[in-house]
């Protein structure tokens, strides 16, 4: 699929057209949809999408950030591979896919990033700590959580930053999905998204 076939630029590129790897996350279309409105982009921005999993963030951020640069963290080199995949697939070319791991490797990262967005990890703190340093005066950081654990360690670490216009969304969606002859809705795992500004 390139560029000129892909028909549209909107966020919430159905999940069934990335490419998957068995047991690698993949941010699901809604909740990818409240978390790219929370990263508040511009066509030039610089975004630093740390533990980028399948894609779908730098994808999506590359579409709507034409002049800008994004850069996708993972430190699986299969799962990187696959990042490239979908970005070939959806044409495109504003994506730097770095193999590492967090938050090590982010002193070494190409762009200063006008936005971050943290997806899990298991040193989040860290990770947090460390992207902050580099994000510019005025960027966005955005967070995601899946447990009470992550929460707390996100929120923690937002409170030590002095991390400011802090807000906090739990997504509580339901899909549509045909069963037999029939409809049914199924829940999607909610996700807290958390968000702020480095205003120094």
């Amino acid at each position: 699929m390139s560029s000129s076939l892909w028909p549209y630029i909107t966020p919430g590129i159905p999940d069934e057209l990335f490419e998957r790897l068995p047991g690698i996350p993949m941010s699901k279309r809604e909740v990818r949809l409240l978390l790219i409105s929370y990263l508040r982009l511009r066509p030039d921005s610089v975004v630093w999408d740390i533990g980028a999993g399948t894609g779908t963030i730098p994808v999506e951020t590359g579409l709507l950030c034409p002049q800008g640069r994004i850069v996708a963290v993972e430190r699986d080199e299969e799962v990187a591979h696959l990042i490239r995949n979908n970005c070939d697939r959806f044409g495109v070319t504003n994506v730097d896919v770095i193999e590492g791991s967090a938050p090590e490797c982010l002193h070494d990262l190409p762009h200063r990033p006008h936005r971050v967005c943290l997806e899990g990890g298991r040193a989040i703190k860290d990770i947090l700590a460390t992207a902050w340093k580099y994000l510019e005066s005025g960027g966005r950081i955005v967070a995601t959580a899946s447990s009470l654990e992550s929460l707390y360690l996100i929120s923690e670490g937002f409170a030590e930053l002095q991390v400011r216009n802090v807000e906090v969304v739990q997504s509580s969606i339901n899909r549509l999905e045909g069963r037999g002859g029939s409809g049914s809705f199924a829940a999607i795992d909610p996700m807290f998204i958390l968000s702020g500004e480095k205003m120094d």
